[in-house]
């Protein structure tokens, strides 16, 4: 841990205008980025008596050896920048509002030709419309199920989408009413369209219209004697009254608005929101972060403002924000906001009434989430403390690992060998960091050697990059070239990999040859769990009860699981792709085309010759090659490859080899 005093600026050296700064570790890697009115003021209030500083901010200035700034010219800017600094270097230290789950929303895919409803996690993506999110994902296809009646729109994915339409036979929701089937051209795709806009204006609070016209409608068929049609009318009045009861309306006036509300202790905070439109309760989600500094419940809601809304993008920022308290700098907050949505953007606190009263109800969900995950997490915050100390004690390292790299590798005898790196950083998975590899320069199954290659790649550019700028310039987070972050250009507390002696002296003779000396290492080995230790002829045993152990087996069993998963992944592909490697003129592209157009292998097995052909990009000439190879039965000689270009045969030892499959690989 370092001392603040020995990279404390020079007295008036910091200015006193607004800025972002930045602190860094030992290997030059931002671990915090702040934003303040005066720089001045807000980098002296670091430098004070560590004892009077909030224990997480204490942690972070004994972390960083260093510390920088940039000055800007109005609060708005700042907040701007510093919210692209946060995401650019990812600081371990800034509050992150991730909870433990992603919470499904409804999406409606416009993009499209033929839009889609469907239940969608992760990140938005561009040209779709998003409703939510939702508590449960079982509560969105509830209510869909019961709007599909009204209106029929697409759920299907695309590959049951193109089959029905190949085959002319629509699904079983076709068939039963939930579903236009545009896929058989019993709706044009401007019809299907338009039921998807009016699905859009429904879920969109405009349901009094929609209601009225219907029961126009119902009233016209009774009256012309069309008792069929009325009573189905009726019964779809039914269900989008259901689907609007499950909605109950808690604001009368229809606002849009979203409503946070905050609980907090000295060391957390709990924060809610329900996502209210036109005055329904749409949504609801929770988080739950770690607090840096000592801040107040304005400073909080600075932050959650800040960071949700602008990763969240302009669709996402409501008319009106409800908070308990106001922001230090609301008016900036606020600005910033309108510009994200393009209209005005209000930032209230509300006094009495109905939204008052809301407020108080998220209030209390905040309470409770921050109650339960105390009773979760009690025990937990201290065992990983625990265990990282007990690693450090029983490995003799200098420090508590803070940030572990495991190793492993998957083969099947030696096909499609694979190896991952999985990353735990204060003793919780930083699966963003993860990272697999195609182990290609080795021959058989040789775990050793695969091992070696890996680690060998890991650290190679980390030492080629110190060696020539020196250790600062190495751990640059950011790429010159790409202007990307860096990730790996900075090494790890301590690097496990999944095995025994062989495994360990492999790891240590890659981290040699590459000059690193500063990176702890041992391996797990499966059948005692026993830790082994570079040049040690017996291993370390930590006791069954150990937390420490616990953590190295959790690491190692997330190497293993990662790993074997990319390695059926490969190994997958290579089988689907393995009948149409030997055609000549037949590469990556062509067999994707082939695979996309008919759907399976099977399909395409039945195709003719003159099916193909008709692929674009495809002639006869391949058409031929192709279903020749599929008809070669296993086992059998393989059929004479033709030239596309002479039609000549072609001598088996001029045959082109399969190319490679590749994905994602680490440095």
């Amino acid at each position: 841990m370092a001392d603040p005093a020995s990279y404390r600026p020079a007295a008036g050296s910091v200015p006193e205008v607004p800025g972002v700064y930045r602190f860094r570790d030992s290997t030059g890697r931002v671990i915090y980025v702040g934003k303040a009115k005066s720089l001045r003021s807000r980098l002296q209030s670091y430098f004070q008596d560590t004892a009077s500083l909030h224990p997480r901010t204490q942690q972070m200035v004994r972390t960083a050896t260093a510390v920088d700034w940039v000055t800007v010219s109005t609060e708005v800017e700042a907040l701007q920048l510093e919210y692209n600094w946060i995401k650019e270097y990812d600081p371990r230290f800034n509050v992150r509002y991730r909870d433990d789950k992603s919470y499904p929303s409804l999406a409606v895919t416009l993009h499209e030709e033929y839009p889609r409803l469907q239940v969608m996690r992760g990140p938005k993506r561009k040209g779709a419309r998003y409703f939510g999110p939702y508590a449960h994902a079982w509560a969105i296809r509830e209510t869909l199920d019961l709007l599909l009646r009204v209106f029929p729109a697409r759920t299907c994915s695309a590959g049951v989408f193109a089959r029905a339409g190949q085959i002319g036979r629509p699904c079983l929701l076709g068939y039963i009413g939930k579903c236009s089937a545009p896929c058989v051209g019993r709706v044009s795709a401007e019809e299907h369209r338009r039921i998807v806009e009016d699905f859009c204006d429904f879920m969109s609070g405009q349901t009094g219209r929609y209601l009225r016209r219907l029961e126009k409608e119902m009233t016209a068929a009774a009256d012309a004697m069309e008792y069929e049609r009325a009573a189905r009318l009726r019964d779809d009045i039914g269900a989008l009254r259901r689907a609007i009861e499950k909605q109950a309306v808690v604001l009368p006036d229809g606002t849009d608005a979203d409503v946070v509300a905050f609980a907090e202790d000295a060391l957390e905070a709990a924060v809610q929101v329900f996502y209210v439109r036109g005055g329904r309760v749409r949504g609801q989600r929770g988080w739950v972060v770690e607090k840096v500094e000592d801040c107040d419940t304005g400073g909080l809601v600075e932050q959650f403002l800040s960071s949700v809304y602008l990763d969240a993008g302009g669709d996402s920022v409501p008319r009106e924000v409800l908070v308990p308290a106001l922001p230090p700098d609301a008016d900036v907050v606020g600005e910033l906001l309108s510009l994200v949505r393009g209209t005005r953007v209000e930032i209230r606190v509300p006094q009495r009434g109905d939204k008052r009263a809301l407020l108080d109800t998220v209030a209390r969900n905040a309470g409770q989430a921050l109650a339960l995950h105390k009773t979760r997490r009690a025990s937990d915050l201290a065992a990983r403390g625990r265990a990282l100390q007990e690693i450090a004690d029983g490995l003799g390292l200098d420090d508590a690992p803070l940030r572990i790299e495991c190793y492993d590798v998957s083969n099947l005898q030696g096909t499609s060998v694979v190896a991952s790196m999985v990353v735990f950083e204060d003793g919780l998975a930083r699966k963003s960091e993860y990272r697999r590899y195609a182990i290609q320069g080795v021959e058989g199954q040789d775990d050793v050697a695969s091992l070696y290659e890996v680690l060998r790649r890991r650290f190679r550019r980390y030492a080629e990059s110190r060696a020539q700028d020196g250790v600062r310039e190495a751990a640059a987070p950011i790429d010159e070239e790409s202007g990307r972050p860096r990730r790996f250009a900075y090494p790890p507390n301590l690097v496990v990999v999944d095995g025994g002696p062989p495994q360990v002296a492999a790891a240590a003779r890659a981290l040699a040859d590459c000059g690193v000396t500063d990176v702890g290492l041992c391996g797990l080995a499966k059948r005692l769990e026993e830790v082994w230790l570079p040049d040690r002829d017996r291993p370390v045993i930590l006791s069954r009860t150990s937390e420490g152990l616990y953590l190295l087996q959790r690491v190692r069993d997330e190497a293993h699981r990662f790993a074997i998963t990319y390695h059926r992944q490969r190994r997958s592909k290579a089988m689907t792709a393995s009948v149409l490697d030997a055609v000549p003129g037949l590469g990556e592209t062509r067999r994707t085309a082939l695979l996309k157009h008919f759907g399976s292998l099977k399909r395409l097995r039945a195709a003719r010759a003159e099916e193909i052909a008709a692929v674009p990009g495809f002639g006869p000439r391949i058409a031929a090659a192709v279903v020749a190879a599929l008809d070669t039965p296993a086992g059998a000689a393989p059929t004479p490859a033709v030239n596309p270009i002479t039609g000549e045969i072609v001598d088996d030892l001029e045959r082109p080899g399969a190319p490679a499959v590749s994905g994602r690989t680490g440095p």
